[in-house]
């Protein structure tokens, strides 16, 4: 009788694992800029961070020693004001890179508004990786100035439009984000708070909640529970988030 030699039990480390190469944001994130064999190098300076709901991951004037790549959840992006109040400036989701900083310093701070995963980056690591890599330093230039972009907006939303039109705006916001992570969809998820949302769009809750109530009076939304909105009509709020409030009433 012959009997097989025992073959000895390996144990995979965590830099043996493509973890990076199977990651579900992949395709929308930073890294994609790089090639799957170069996936390795990446993970082995990616260090991930389960951050619970409620807890701050970056604060504003600390030193920016890491960056952070979200790939579960949403975090809300703030700035503090000298009265201790606080403005929402942003919502970043899986995907989204935060904690790029022009100084040496956080000019803002991220809190999980959910349970969020994400992938820790520290500094000197990651200029090592843009060094070796410089298709992935134009990814985060490119990072940078999309971000800018979404300030401006911001700046025009909080700036010129209504309240009806910045719900719209907010509304197709988020659709657009799901759309890419999920495909054509009509239904969104919202983790924030009736008051996130308020002080995101520069309005009260009340606001909020009549002009929503209102939307879905005249059919153009509707709400499956509180945390979930149904585009029922994309393309008048479409009309509506860009000024065009007399072709959305014709529509």
């Amino acid at each position: 009788m012959t009997f097989c030699k025992p073959q000895p039990i390996v144990i995979l480390k965590s830099r043996d694992v493509p973890r990076c190469s199977n990651c579900d944001v992949r395709d929308r994130s930073f890294c994609n800029a790089l090639e799957t064999n170069d996936l390795k190098r990446l993970a082995e300076v990616a260090i991930p961070r389960h951050i619970e709901k409620g807890k701050v991951f970056i604060e504003e004037g600390m030193p920016a020693a890491d960056f952070f790549n979200i790939t579960v959840g949403t975090a809300k992006l703030f700035k503090t004001l000298p009265d201790g109040r606080q403005q929402i400036t942003g919502f970043a989701g899986p995907g989204h890179f935060v904690g790029l900083a022009a100084s040496e310093t956080y000019a803002f701070s991220a809190q999980a508004i959910e349970k969020v995963e994400l992938c820790r980056f520290s500094r000197p690591k990651m200029r090592g990786l843009l060094h070796d890599f410089p298709a992935l330093e134009q990814r985060l230039l490119e990072t940078a100035c999309n971000e800018l972009v979404t300030a401006q907006d911001q700046m025009l939303l909080l700036g010129r439009k209504t309240a009806r039109e910045r719900v719209a705006s907010f509304v197709m916001a988020r659709l657009a984000i799901a759309t890419v992570s999920d495909g054509a969809v009509d239904t969104i998820e919202l983790p924030m708070t009736r008051a996130e949302i308020a002080d995101y769009l520069g309005l009260t809750i009340e606001t909020i909640s009549r002009t929503i109530s209102k939307l879905k009076a005249e059919g153009r939304i509707t709400t499956p529970h509180r945390d979930a909105v149904v585009v029922l009509d994309p393309h008048w709020l479409a009309n509506v988030a860009a000024g065009h409030d007399a072709l959305a009433c014709v529509a």
